[in-house]
C-alpha cells in the first residue's frame, strides 16, 4: 500500500484511536481488493440502522451502548472507541419507524437499538436522512465526485446517473470512510472500470414504471457484475423510472453501474456505439425476456391479497401525490393492509400538503425511516407491490411466497378489492 504521510498519521493513531481503529480496517479491505492506495471522498452513505440480527446485539452488548455498538459492529473493534466526528459528509440509511414497532421485525427491541444510534449519529456528525435514497433528500453527488455508498440500488444512481464513483461498500468500510475520508482506489473509481461491457437491445415499449422495473429485473439477472448499455429506449428515463431501473438490476443481480444511450452522462454516444457494436456481446430485451422477469416475479396461487407494500425504493413525491389521488375518498377493503415508505424529508412534504391525510384516512399507513423488507409478516399471506425488488427479497427476508408485482395503479386496485386483477398485456 502506498499511503500518504496523511493516511500514515491516521493508521499510526496520530489522530486518535477511532481513527487509527477506521484506517487498519481500510488497509486490510484494499490489500484484500488488491488497490494500490486510497483517495479523499467527502461523501459518503453508511447503513447506520441496519440490524438483522438482534440476538446477536443482545448477547455482544446487553447495554445497547451506542459506543459500543458502533466499535464491535461497525468498526470490528473489541475496544470501546469512541468518535467524536466523522471527518466526510456522510448520511444514514433507514433506521426503524417508530410509530409501528410491531409491524416490522425486531419490534420494540430494534426501534430502541436503532434509535440510540440515530442519535448517536447525530452526536458524531452524521446526518440522519434515514433513506435508502439519499439523493432525494440532500445527499447529491457530482459528476467525478468520489464517494463511498451503501444500499444496492443507491449505487447504480450514484455511478450511473449522478456521475459519483463509488464501489459496493459495505458498513464497515463506509464507515471507516467516514471517519476517514479515505476510499480505496480501485473498481469504478477508475475510468477504465466505467466502460459498458454489453449492449441491452430494447425493444420493448418502455413507458410505464413496470416495464422499467421488469427490464431491470431481467437484465441483472443475466449479466451479473457486468455494466451494460442499454439502447434504443424509446421514453425518457424519469426519477421513478431510474430508481426503478437500479432496485430491480441490483436485486436480481449485481448491477453496480448501466450506460443509457442519450441520457445518462457517460453514455457513449451514437457514433461511438457504431463501433462498440461491432465488438461487445449483445443481450436482446423483447417480450419473451419481458415474460420471463414477470413470471419469476409472480407466483401467487391465489388471487386474494391481505397485504400491499409501496415504497422501495423510498417513494418519491411525485408518487405519493400520485396515490393520494387514487385514494382520495375511498376506503381499503377490510381484508388488505396498505403500507407506503418513504424518506422523512418526503413524508414531511406529504404531510403539509395533504398526502398522507388521504392515504391515512382511506385505510393505509404512510412510515418513514423504514423499509417494507423489514416488515414482520405472516408467511401465508398474499403481498402485492409495484417494486420488484420488493417481491424480490420478501420470500426470503419474511418467508412471504406468494407475491404479486404489477403497477401502482394495480396494486391499489388490490388494496381497494382484495383481489388481484393485474396481467401482463
Amino acid at each position: 500500500m502506498k499511503l500518504t504521510p496523511n493516511e500514515q498519521a491516521m493508521l499510526e493513531g496520530r489522530e486518535g484511536v477511532a481513527r487509527q481503529k477506521a484506517m487498519e480496517l481500510l488497509v486490510g479491505y484494499a490489500e484484500g481488493l488488491g488497490a494500490e492506495g486510497f483517495v479523499d471522498t467527502n461523501n459518503v452513505a453508511v447503513l447506520t440502522g441496519l440490524f438483522p440480527y438482534p440476538d446477536l446485539i443482545r448477547e455482544i452488548v446487553p447495554s445497547l451502548d451506542p459506543d459500543e455498538i458502533a466499535s464491535k459492529f461497525f468498526l470490528n473493534s473489541d475496544e470501546i472507541v469512541v468518535v467524536d466526528k466523522v471527518k466526510a459528509f456522510t448520511t444514514s440509511h433507514i433506521y426503524r419507524n417508530q410509530d409501528y414497532p410491531q409491524i416490522q421485525q425486531g419490534g420494540e427491541f430494534l426501534c430502541k437499538v436503532t434509535k440510540n444510534m440515530e442519535q448517536y449519529c447525530k452526536r458524531i456528525g452524521i446526518v440522519n436522512l434515514a433513506t435508502c435514497s439519499p439523493y432525494q433528500s440532500g445527499n447529491l453527488p457530482v459528476m467525478g465526485e468520489h464517494c463511498a455508498w451503501t444500499e444496492s440500488s443507491a449505487i447504480p444512481f450514484c455511478n450511473s446517473i449522478l456521475g459519483g464513483r463509488t464501489n459496493i461498500e459495505g458498513l464497515h468500510s463506509a464507515f471507516a470512510s467516514a471517519i476517514t475520508g479515505k476510499t480505496p482506489l480501485w473498481g469504478l473509481h477508475l475510468d477504465e472500470n466505467r466502460v459498458g461491457k454489453i449492449i441491452v437491445d430494447v425493444a420493448v415499449d418502455m413507458g410505464d414504471i413496470k416495464e422499467w422495473n421488469l427490464m431491470g429485473y431481467y437484465v441483472g439477472g443475466q449479466i451479473g457484475l457486468d455494466i451494460p448499455i442499454y439502447m434504443n429506449i424509446n421514453a425518457v428515463p424519469d426519477l421513478t423510472r431510474i430508481m426503478a431501473l437500479c432496485a430491480a438490476g441490483a436485486a436480481s443481480g449485481s448491477t453496480v453501474m448501466f450506460h443509457i444511450v442519450g441520457h445518462t452522462p457517460e453514455a457513449p454516444s451514437s457514433d461511438e456505439m457504431d463501433k462498440l457494436g461491432k465488438g461487445l456481446p449483445i443481450l436482446p430485451y423483447a417480450l419473451e425476456q419481458r415474460r420471463e422477469a414477470y413470471e419469476r416475479l409472480n407466483h401467487s396461487t391465489r388471487d386474494d391479497v391481505d397485504v400491499v407494500v409501496l415504497g422501495c425504493p423510498h417513494y418519491t413525491l411525485e408518487r405519493m401525490k400520485a396515490i393520494a389521488g387514487m385514494l382520495e375518498g375511498k376506503k381499503i377493503h377490510p381484508n388488505v393492509e396498505l403500507f407506503v415508505t418513504t424518506c422523512r424529508m418526503i413524508k414531511a412534504i406529504a404531510d403539509r400538503d395533504g398526502y398522507t391525510e388521504a392515504i391515512s384516512e382511506a385505510g393505509g399507513k404512510v412510515m418513514d425511516d423504514t423499509c417494507g423488507i423489514f416488515f414482520e409478516f405472516n408467511s401465508s399471506k398474499v403481498l402485492a407491490s409495484d417494486s420488484a425488488k420488493m417481491v424480490h427479497y420478501v420470500p426470503m427476508t419474511a418467508g412471504v411466497k406468494n407475491t404479486w408485482f404489477g403497477t401502482t395503479e394495480e396494486c391499489i386496485d388490490a388494496a381497494l378489492t382484495g383481489k388481484w386483477k393485474g396481467e401482463l398485456t
